[in-house]
């Protein structure tokens, strides 16, 4: 009951009009009170003026007694009051506490003015003599239009109020024990109220919560006596029907979940569609494939959510007339390749259609490649072959026999075979990285190792080319985290290249050194150079920016392929900058050891 809010609304409001009318009648009977008392003061102050006003009449006609001073100082002690004579011109002739030479004139007291117009007079202010507020009552002795003087009687406010204050003290008091007890009261009452409706609403959350077996106990015989029989009646009703619900629910919901455990299970995206072409279901996949604007879409129309008019116009087609339709689609947004496949659901009319798409981007972009890589290694392989064969024929048609030419033609089949060979081999090396089947071991390998065993490799042939090769190390060693035979293919491949394509009296220079934690190993000629939109694609498969001179080298067109490979399998990359007739550099960033 206590955390009730409808209780706490009633009581705070019974509780508001208590204590309102609680505080209205305190400040009523406390203002009356007030007015009572002060009023009850005045008249006692008046009636010691009129006393004082009979006994001291002769000093106003005979003049001051020896004795007035004692005199009014006595009946003031007597009274509790202050008592003043004024003469008609203002002159203070005697007072209770004061001597009256000491006291200025008091003609313009506002007091003695109200007496002298209407014989009698009141006021309230601070004391100029004594310093503290007091009540004045004032009476004229005489007529008005010669008045011989005035009695003057006066308390202390400190007095009157403390009167006051007394019996507003009670009168609170009292209105505090009466809102209490009236309080208290409340509380029962309302209570008494409450209980009952707090049981229904118990009852009703339990059944909302799913505890539906509820009945509440409430015995009066008032409305909500009935409330509650009605509301035991209607438990039991909807127990049973909620019971045979529950039992349909659960075979229902076994069915879905292991329908949407298998659809969301597939591997290709699934989208069903009513026959308003709102989305009743859609999975991961096809939320991913489709990029839907929205978050949630069960239940929103397709068309708000899939920017392709291709499906639009697929399930729109489907849910006119035909039965299934397949068809393959490009999405703008992930440059994607869908194979979308719409099969119509029974039933006239139709209740919706099923969307299955299956993402065939990376089958395309695959056979793609095989083409190309077949269309490219025919190529290559075409040439060697038929040169071979060429030379072969004209052999056995009888240049076997000419001394003066035969061993030529079998130099340039031998030559041919050599090319196929090393074709054959970077072929199976590319294979094999590609698919990971090389088991390369990753240790710290020091660059200037790998350098000079490159140079006493390829020193001889940049010689005979009348090529300068040369070194420029860093002033400290390093190592990069690498395979040591990998490493040495990389830098190899990058030299051979540069020899190759560097006209006699050139240079080819080899660098390393530490950037941005990263080792830089670079290889600089002063070759022909590559044209800048070449560069992005050096490093394919079989790509030759000049595929006459490429061929005439003996070159595969894999070097740089190989090159990008080995340098992403140790965890780094691969870049050219060149200009044309100027040269070329090629720089390999490695892991640091």
């Amino acid at each position: 009951m206590v955390s009730s809010r409808l209780f706490w609304k009633i009581f705070v409001a019974y509780s508001a009009l208590t204590l309102f009318a609680a505080t209205a009648l305190v400040a009523i009977l406390s203002s009356r009170q007030q007015d009572l008392v002060v009023e009850r003061v005045k008249q006692r102050l008046r009636d010691s003026a009129v006393l004082l006003r009979h006994d001291m009449a002769g000093v106003f006609q005979n003049g001051p007694r020896a004795d007035l001073q004692a005199t009014l100082q006595q009946l003031g002690e007597q009274t509790g009051t202050r008592m003043t004579l004024v003469a008609e011109d203002g002159t203070v002739i005697g007072d209770s506490v004061e001597d009256p030479i000491l006291m200025e004139n008091h003609r313009n007291r506002e007091e003695l003015l109200q007496a002298r117009t209407y014989e009698f007079g009141v006021s309230q202010r601070p004391s100029p003599t004594l310093g503290i507020p007091m009540m004045y009552v004032a009476l004229r002795v005489g007529e008005r239009e010669t008045p011989a003087g005035f009695v003057r009687v006066a308390m202390p406010l400190e007095s009157v109020r403390a009167q006051v204050t007394s019996v507003q003290r009670l009168i609170l008091v009292t209105a505090i024990l009466v809102s209490l007890v009236a309080l208290t009261f409340t509380y029962i009452i309302v209570g008494r109220i409450i209980r009952p409706l707090e049981k229904l609403t118990q009852a009703a959350k339990s059944i909302a919560s799913g505890d539906i077996h509820q009945e509440v106990d409430v015995r009066s015989r008032d409305e909500l006596g009935t409330l509650a029989e009605s509301f035991n009646l209607m438990s039991r009703q909807l127990s049973c029907r909620i019971e045979e619900l529950d039992g349909k629910a659960r075979e229902f919901a076994e069915n879905s979940e292991r329908l949407e455990a298998v659809l969301g299970g597939m591997g290709e995206g699934v989208l069903a569609v009513d026959g308003d072409e709102r989305i009743l279901f859609v999975n991961r996949v096809a939320h991913l494939l489709l990029e839907f604007a929205k978050t949630d879409v069960v239940g929103v129309p397709i068309w708000e959510t899939v920017r392709n008019p291709t499906i639009h116009k697929v399930v729109q087609d489907v849910l006119a007339s035909r039965a299934h339709e397949r068809v393959e689609l490009e999405l703008p947004r992930s440059q994607s390749t869908v194979e979308l496949s719409a099969t119509r659901l029974p039933g006239e009319p139709c209740p919706g259609v099923i969307l299955v798409l299956h993402d065939v981007t990376e089958l395309r972009r695959l056979e793609n490649i095989r083409q190309q890589f077949v269309s490219n290694v025919s190529h290559e392989l075409k040439t060697p072959l038929a040169s071979i064969q060429a030379y072969t024929e004209t052999l056995l048609e009888g240049a076997i026999k000419d001394s003066a030419h035969n061993r030529k033609f079998l130099m340039r089949i031998e030559e041919q075979a050599h090319r196929l060979h090393a074709l054959i081999l970077d072929l199976l090396r590319l294979g094999r990285i590609e698919s990971h089947e090389d088991t390369f071991v990753l240790a710290p390998v020091l660059l200037s190792e790998v350098v000079a065993t490159c140079v006493d490799e390829l020193a001889g042939i940049a010689k005979s080319k009348q090529l300068t090769l040369t070194t420029q190390p860093p002033q400290s060693a390093i190592s990069v985290h690498a395979d040591a035979e990998g490493l040495c293919t990389i830098l190899n491949n990058l030299v051979e290249n540069a020899i190759n394509y560097t006209a006699a009296g050139g240079h080819v220079e080899i660098r390393w050194c530490e950037k941005d934690s990263m080792a830089l190993v670079e290889v600089m000629d002063t070759g022909v150079g590559i044209a800048s939109e070449h560069q992005s694609l050096i490093f394919g498969r079989f790509y030759r920016v000049d595929k006459a001179r490429s061929r005439e080298l003996g070159g595969t067109g894999l070097g740089l392929s190989i090159v990008k490979h080995l340098a992403i399998e140790f965890g780094g990359s691969v870049e050219v900058a060149s200009q044309l007739g100027k040269g070329s550099t090629l720089t390999v960033r490695l892991p640091l050891a």
